[in-house]
């Protein structure tokens, strides 16, 4: 069953019963959905490449195009690019925003903004600076050791979205870890917009966190700039920082040149409820991802009576949105209220799911957080709402999605250090090793490794 043949009538949220016959199936269709979001295009996003490109290229194509043209032309492909698809005229001399604007916008914004900043910030940082590794030291019977050291990275870029919303607290999430894990260096991309480089709440926060690189430039080009390096911008270690399609393929295109984060894909949301589950705070949660647009919402629950109560507050809520159009859509297309056999049912399906964030609402929210082993954060019980890990409580906000908490985890202060061992052997040990290590390298017909040895023994 396609996720088009709704359970549900038109304006509801979809209800998939795993009762039925069909149900599984459907649940797998919204999920290949949530999955495959890589060339879904709007028809105005499709006649908008047409105007820049000339030609209806995939977006794939067009990241491909914009970021070998960075890496050939550098600092100039990336002004054209800025002026061709986000309409903004930035030189080379107007590229950087001047410290001077960063003060202005620190000394322009509330005072109470500001101290919530520096609230979060301490939040971050306490969190950040508990989960670093320390270096570790293995002492060897023949007086020699072996280390494992960890240092930070030389230079890291943060991606700061822009388009239809500003977000200081992207800079929380991502600039104050890398801080804390010692980066001397930060440089943070904006695109040019009102949400972008020119929000005072975006630059006062820069200002606040010590950053001085701010560089007026968005999209794909962006995540290039900083991935090769161009004139005035030397080439970072690692890109991290959501975005828009373009944003996450071109992350994905860099990717080898230099780390990323991940490649993350819409904001989404599973709950997990059994009867216990409050009908308002879950609906409250699926709304505040919803909104996001695109964002997906899925409840897992057995109780068909919460799943109601649920439905029912979502179309009452939905009503006093300000985004109440856009996150319609979102819970049309990607939501869904799924009715399963049995609480083990609802918690088999979140950890098949692995999603950005796990929200459980059940009698005991530890002992089903034990039968779930992938998400990207897990938020337990009736006071942990998702918005407080997207704001203020410690963990980043920059959370795997699309399936992929499988394998990949949250960002963290532990992203912007590389880790390297260190042999530090004296005669005695490499005595005591070298039998093993000739036989190995025979074993393999690397004479010359085996020989490097016996040269240091004069065997």
């Amino acid at each position: 069953m396609s996720i088009e043949n709704r359970s549900s009538p038109p304006g509801d949220i979809r209800r998939i019963d795993l009762h039925t016959p069909g149900g599984r199936d459907e649940l797998e269709s919204l999920r290949k959905t949530l999955v495959s979001q890589g060339d879904l295009v709007s028809p105005a996003g499709r006649q908008r490449t047409i105007d820049v490109f000339g030609e209806p290229l995939s977006p794939r194509q067009v990241v491909e195009k914009i970021c070998e043209d960075v890496k050939r032309e550098g600092l100039a492909a990336v002004l054209d690019y800025t002026k061709r698809i986000d309409h903004a005229n930035v030189t080379a001399e107007t590229f950087r925003v001047p410290l001077e604007t960063l003060e202005k916008a620190h000394q322009s914004v509330a005072p109470e903004f500001l101290a919530a900043i520096r609230r979060v910030r301490q939040r971050v940082e306490h969190f950040q600076k508990k989960i670093l590794p320390s270096d570790v030291c293995v002492p060897l019977d023949g007086g020699g050791s072996l280390r494992q050291r960890y240092l930070p990275l030389d230079r890291v870029g943060v991606c700061v979205p822009g388009g239809a919303a500003a977000y200081p607290s992207t800079l929380l999430m991502t600039v104050v870890p890398a801080q804390v894990a010692g980066v001397p260096e930060i440089v943070v991309v904006a695109p040019p917009t009102k949400f972008g480089s020119e929000n005072e709440h975006v630059l006062a926060t820069c200002h606040e966190l010590g950053v001085s690189t701010v560089l007026r430039v968005g999209g794909a080009q962006a995540v290039a700039a900083m991935a090769y390096g161009v004139e005035s911008l030397q080439r970072v270690d690692i890109v991290v920082g959501p975005g828009n399609l373009f944003v996450a393929l071109a992350k994905e295109f860099v990717y080898g040149d230099v780390a990323i984060d991940s490649i993350a894909g819409p904001s989404e949301i599973v709950v997990v409820a059994d009867e216990d589950g409050n009908p308002e705070t879950i609906s409250a949660d699926m709304l505040a991802q919803a909104e996001h647009s695109p964002g997906s919402a899925i409840l897992l629950t057995a109780c068909e009576s919460l799943a109601d109560a649920v439905a029912s507050v979502l179309s009452r809520r939905l009503e006093t949105l300000e985004r109440a159009d856009l996150t319609r859509d979102s819970l049309d297309r990607f939501g869904a209220i799924v009715i399963t056999r049995n609480n083990e049912e609802s918690a088999q399906l979140a950890d098949e799911l692995a999603a950005e964030h796990l929200s459980i609402d059940t009698r005991d929210p530890e002992e089903t957080l034990k039968t779930i082993r992938h998400a990207g954060a897990a938020f337990l019980g009736p006071f942990s709402p998702v918005a407080a890990g997207d704001y203020a409580a410690g963990p980043s906000h920059v959370l795997p999605t699309g399936g992929t908490a499988r394998f990949a985890a949250g960002l963290s202060a532990n992203h912007f250090l590389r880790s390297g061992s260190v042999l530090a052997l004296t005669e005695a040990d490499l005595a005591e090793m070298a039998d093993d290590i000739q036989l190995l390298a025979e074993t393999e017909g690397l004479t010359a490794h085996r020989r490097s040895v016996e040269t240091r023994l004069g065997r």
